[in-house]
Formats: C-alpha cells, sequence, structure tokens
C-alpha cells in the first residue's frame, strides 16, 4: 500500500545527495572534534601559536614606528598621547572632588547651624481657601 503523505509529496531527484551531503559533513564533525580535544593537538597548535608572535614581533614594531610617523604628521594624538591626557584628568577630577569636600566642610564650620524657622502648621486646601477669601473681603473693606 502506497502512504498518502508519501503519495502527496513530489519527487525530488536531488534528495538523496542531500542526505549523502549530511551524513558527510557529520562524519566529518565528528572526526574534526575529536582530533581537536586531543592534548597532541594542542601542543601543535601552542607551539604554531608562540613561533608566530616571536615571528611577528619585528613586524609589529616597525608597523607601530610608521603608525607613530604618520600621526605625529598629521598632527593627532598617538595612543599613548591620549592615555597620558586621560590619567592628568583623572587626576584633575580627583583633586576638584577632594577641594569640594574641603570646602563643604569649611562652611559646615563656619556657618552655625541654625534653628528651622517657626512655620505655620500645615493646613487642608479648602481651609487655605477660607483664608484667602477673608482676606480679600478685609481688602475691599
Amino acid at each position: 500500500m502506497i502512504n498518502a503523505a508519501t503519495e502527496n509529496k513530489p519527487i525530488d531527484p536531488m534528495e538523496p545527495w542531500r542526505e549523502m551531503r549530511d551524513v558527510y559533513l557529520d562524519a566529518w564533525s565528528k572526526t574534526m572534534v575529536d582530533m581537536v580535544n586531543r592534548e597532541d593537538y594542542a601542543q601543535a597548535s601552542g607551539a604554531m601559536l608562540d613561533t608566530y608572535l616571536t615571528v611577528s614581533i619585528p613586524f609589529r614594531e616597525v608597523v607601530e614606528k610608521a603608525m607613530l610617523k604618520t600621526l605625529e604628521q598629521l598632527a593627532m594624538p598617538s595612543r599613548a598621547d591620549v592615555i597620558s591626557i586621560a590619567d592628568r584628568m583623572t587626576n584633575i577630577e580627583m583633586r576638584l572632588d577632594d577641594m569640594d569636600a574641603k570646602l563643604d566642610k569649611a562652611l559646615a564650620m563656619a556657618v552655625p547651624q541654625r534653628a528651622p524657622a517657626h512655620r505655620e502648621p500645615s493646613r487642608a486646601p479648602h481651609q487655605k481657601k477660607a483664608l484667602k477669601t477673608k482676606a480679600a473681603k478685609r481688602r475691599k473693606t
């Protein structure tokens, strides 16, 4: 008997190729994961990275010097200049904070603490309105 779902499904001649590709990629994926997780692979990668870093140091220094000269000719700040300015600004900000704290302390010592002025007890809004109308009536008379 033919299944109703397969009966309505169009025939795709590329489907076997896709399945074969998926199986192939899964096999390679498992193989690569196994290979990368081994200790000898980690040692080989570490050795290559050390060699690369050792060889690249002179080139990196040449590029850095060329960049500094270029920035100097363009009258632009270098990374060291920006860091220096940031340090100076931080120092200025700390000094201003210290001066502000000292000023607050001096003001607190110079101005004696005053007792709060006597204020009328707060009234409800309808009482305030009544007081205003009484005052207005007195002004009219």
